[in-house]
């Protein structure tokens, strides 16, 4: 199993912080945008009505008998009651003198008088006051007269306008601010979805299963699909040039071996001195172990690359048998062994025949190999419960404890000592089975093993 990659970071995290932030700066910018524009208009308007009570008590003075008669409207100061709770102050000034009103009210910039008034927030009788004034001038006896009304309310209606007007825009901005949340995992999910599905293409891929990747995927992905294929292209070439080179080494080896193995007979038939025949002999059994492991590597070569894209046929596995059992009789008869085929019926599975029968001949070939001379292989053949099995049994003294790890490449039991071979037979076995999508299974059974192929039926 391989170590996961060093991860530096969460691409979807990122995007979902990255979309996260940028809505809690809009959300912010929107409730000081609210805030602001809340308080403007609060105080445009208290402005607004401030100023027309201003001008109600302008239009209400009047020059009588050489005074100036104040009657002030009731609208003028009962309009500023009727918007909020907050007090109302006036004062008139004539020439700067109190006709009447709270003479304590702030100062007038009168440089800030102009047509159309002037308006200024400042301190009344410990409360904050916002405070509008204007001009007019009135004859008096003939001498002109500039008369000033100020009219000053408190901030706490104001106040507290602002303050409904900041909870409402806190409320939508906490309810937008969790919609662009929600909407910020979403689109990030969505983003990362063309990445996580061409990650899950890949991995349900069997390891030998080289095809391009095919499908659309967003333009930002196209160069990493397309380095993906090339790299795909370049591994399939790398490891078809590496069958050809392990078929022709194979071949390249075990023809030169065969001819130095019958040389070797000869002149082992030639030396009369027991060291020299010794010598030969050690060398001819050199040379089998040579020659079969270099055809089991062959073997095994073709299985790992054929198991990839297998040419499935219709096979009956009981003629299979049958016919390499009758092929192997004459290697078994060379040590006295005899194979006992019983085929109960004829399952037909879906496979590649020159798999199932490679798999098989190794199996066979290793019962030949190990069982001791004038003793008898069974072979069976039989189909039950939607699974067809291939059986061999023999008399070779079973498997070692821990009978699985003799699938593993060049794994040989304890009685494989002074046996030619290379620990292959049953690693071919085994992968043959598992690209059926089979099993094999290995048993002891009294003085020998046991060894299944086990198929699956349609």
């Amino acid at each position: 199993m391989t170590a996961p990659e060093q991860a530096s970071g969460s691409i979807r995290r990122r995007l979902i912080i990255q979309l996260v932030a940028a809505a809690a700066v809009l959300t912010a910018a929107l409730f000081v945008v609210v805030i602001n524009l809340a308080r403007n208009v609060a105080q445009d308007t208290q402005d607004s009505i401030l100023m027309a009570s201003v001008t109600s008590i302008l239009d209400s003075l009047s020059a009588r008998e050489g005074e100036i008669a104040v009657d002030i409207p009731y609208a003028a100061l009962s309009m500023l009651g009727n918007v909020s709770e907050d007090r109302v102050f006036y004062r008139i000034l004539a020439d700067g003198t109190v006709l009447t009103g709270y003479g304590d009210l702030p100062d007038i910039d009168q440089l800030s008088l102009g047509r159309d008034g002037a308006y200024q927030t400042d301190d009344f009788a410990g409360e904050a006051i916002r405070m509008a004034s204007a001009q007019r001038q009135l004859s008096v006896d003939g001498a002109p007269v500039l008369v000033t009304v100020s009219v000053a309310q408190t901030r706490a209606g104001q106040r507290e306008t602002v303050a409904q007007i900041a909870r409402l825009g806190m409320l939508i901005g906490s309810a937008f601010f969790l919609a662009s949340v929600v909407f910020a995992i979403v689109t990030a999910r969505r983003a990362v979805r063309p990445l996580r599905d061409l990650a899950g293409a890949v991995s349900r891929r069997g390891p030998k299963d080289l095809r391009p990747v095919r499908g659309p995927v967003p333009s930002e992905m196209a160069p990493l699909v397309t380095s993906l294929n090339g790299f795909i292209a370049r591994l399939g070439f790398s490891l078809s040039r590496s069958e050809d080179f392990i078929a022709e080494a194979a071949h390249r080896v075990r023809t030169p071996l065969s001819t130095v193995r019958t040389q070797a007979e000869i002149a082992l038939r030639r030396v009369e001195k027991p060291e020299n025949r010794a010598a030969l002999k050690e060398m001819i059994r050199a040379i089998d172990e040579s020659s079969r492991a270099a055809g089991q590597l062959l073997d095994h070569a073709m299985v790992t690359f054929r198991a990839d894209q297998l040419e499935r046929t219709d096979v009956d596995i009981a003629a299979l048998a049958s016919d390499l059992v009758d092929r192997l009789g004459p290697v078994a008869d060379l040590r006295d062994i005899s194979i006992e085929m019983d085929a109960k019926n004829g399952p037909v599975v879906s496979g590649d025949a020159i798999l199932i029968e490679n798999a098989l001949r190794n199996v066979l070939d290793n019962a030949i190999k190990y069982s001791p001379t004038d003793c008898e292989i069974q072979v069976s053949v039989e189909a039950q419960d939607r699974e067809a099995r291939i059986t061999v049994r023999d008399h070779a003294g079973g498997f070692p404890p821990g009978i699985m790890s003799m699938t593993d490449r060049f794994s040989r039991g304890t009685n494989a000592e002074g046996t030619v071979g290379s620990g292959l037979g049953l690693t071919i076995a085994h992968e043959v089975m598992e690209a059926h999508g089979g099993r094999l299974s290995l048993q002891n059974m009294g003085d020998g093993a046991c060894v299944s192929l086990h198929f699956l039926l349609p």
